[in-house]
This record gives C-alpha cells, structure tokens and sequence, in this order.
C-alpha cells in the first residue's frame, strides 16, 4: 500500500470536494477512536476550518481522554483546527425521562444506544450549519459497506467519507504512518455506546481482519470452523444491514395514474 500516495489522495479530494462545494469549513466528531483520529487528522491537513467535537454521552473516561489528547495533539500541530465539547448526557437523560417507561429488553437497549449517535449527529449539523462547514464521516468501508456497523441517520448521516473505502487494516496503517498516538492504535475498537468497554469484536463475534477476509472470499478457498463460522457472522449482518447501505426505496407513480 502507498500510504504516503493515499494520504495525499484523500486530502487533495477533500479539497476539491469543498472547493467544488464553495465550503471551507468542516467538523467532525473526535470519540477517541482510530476511524476518528485519522480522519480528522486527514481533515486538518487540508488547512480548512477544521471544528472537533467531543460530545460524551455517559462516556467511559478513558475514551474522553483519548479523544482530548488526540486534539490536543491535532491543535498544537494544525492552526486551523479548534474543539468544542458539548456534554450531551442531560440531553440524553431528559429524553430517556419522557420517554415511556418499560422494562429494559435487549431492543430498547440498543433503540437508546442508536439515540445517543443519532444526538451526535444533530449536534455536528447544528455546528456545521452555524458554521457553514460540512460534516466529516469516520466510518471504513468494513462498517459501511461490509456490515453495517453504524446507526442509521446517526454516525451514519455524514456528508463526505473519506475513510470509506479504507479497510481497518489500512486505516490503522495510515494512521500510525500520520501520527495518531500509540494509545489510540493500542486500544481495541469501539463504538463507545454502550457506557462500558465492550469492544467492537465482542459486539460483533469476529475482528477486524477475519471480517475483512470475510469480504474477499472467493469459494475455492478451503475452510476451517472459525473461517465458516466468520462467514456466517458477516453475511448475516450484511444481510440484515442492506436496508442502511441502499437508496432510500421510492414508490414510483405510475404515469397513468398521474
């Protein structure tokens, strides 16, 4: 992989982009993870307006850490990026208290967890319209494309994605080669949803790379239970994800009934 050729490549088409768009600014939500750390440091590197947001929500400390330290790095190196922290735990409790009251089930458990990506993404478009900026996805192409790793109209309602046709693995090359602290690449991925430390592949059953190898099967490969049993996995929850990685269905009218 040219890392190098391919960082160039993606700052010098989110500049176009934006030049075409007649925008300078973007703004971006830093959670403290790698998807989050290399793109908004791809983002600062275009020299734009570059707005972070950190907007914790019930957030484990350390993953508040981790994306304070990683603006802090991207400040000190970049003049055009500032931060915003916007503590979005009252919005999300308020809420939760007027909503109706039933038992706790695993549904209504992850319906909260998509509310709280879903208050994110209300809050980069809030910024982002005061700002005239667009707003900056972080999501790869494993979980945009591969299994739907993301909440609908939450950290999936973005205007560009750079990162989308990057598999984790490379995203954790290009962001090592960029500078994105050991920490970060050090930590096991997570969404940072659930208010603990579960990580992605808990969530998931399978990591990163399996998932990837998952995508590039060709049938004439020989394989072993755990190579099945990933297949399984990842074509289940592609399956169940077309919904989010398709066009919004339109009816069509038909002519004679206009």
């Amino acid at each position: 992989m040219k890392t190098q050729a391919i960082i160039k490549h993606i700052v010098d088409w989110i500049i176009n982009y934006c030049s075409h768009a007649g925008i300078n600014s973007l703004v971006i939500g830093v959670s403290g993870g790698v998807d989050s750390a290399l793109t908004s440091t791809l983002a600062a590197k275009t020299n734009l307006n570059l707005l972070c947001l950190e907007m914790p929500i019930n957030q484990n400390k350390n993953q508040i850490s981790r994306a304070s330290k990683h603006i802090d790095f991207l400040k000190k190196k970049y003049t055009n990026v500032r931060n915003i922290e916007v503590q979005l735990t009252p919005v999300f409790d308020q809420l939760i208290e007027v909503l109706p009251k039933k038992k706790i089930t695993k549904e209504k458990e992850l319906s909260l967890v998509n509310t709280k990506a879903r208050l994110r993404m209300t809050t980069l478009y809030y910024f982002a319209s005061i700002n005239n900026a667009i707003v900056v996805g972080t999501g790869n192409k494993v979980e945009d494309f591969g299994i739907g790793f993301f909440t609908k109209y939450g950290d999936g309602g973005v205007d560009i994605s750079p990162i989308a046709d990057l598999n984790k693995t490379e995203v954790y090359s290009l962001a090592k080669h960029i500078g994105v602290c050991k920490e970060i690449l050090d930590t096991p991925p997570t969404d940072g949803l659930w208010g603990d430390d579960r990580t992605d592949e808990e969530q998931i059953g399978a990591s990163y790379p399996e998932l990837e190898w998952a995508m590039n099967y060709r049938k004439n490969e020989s394989l072993t239970n755990r190579k099945r049993e990933i297949l399984a996995i990842y074509k289940r929850l592609n399956n169940l994800s077309q919904h989010k990685m398709k066009p919004i269905p339109i009816c069509k009218i038909p002519f004679n009934l206009k």
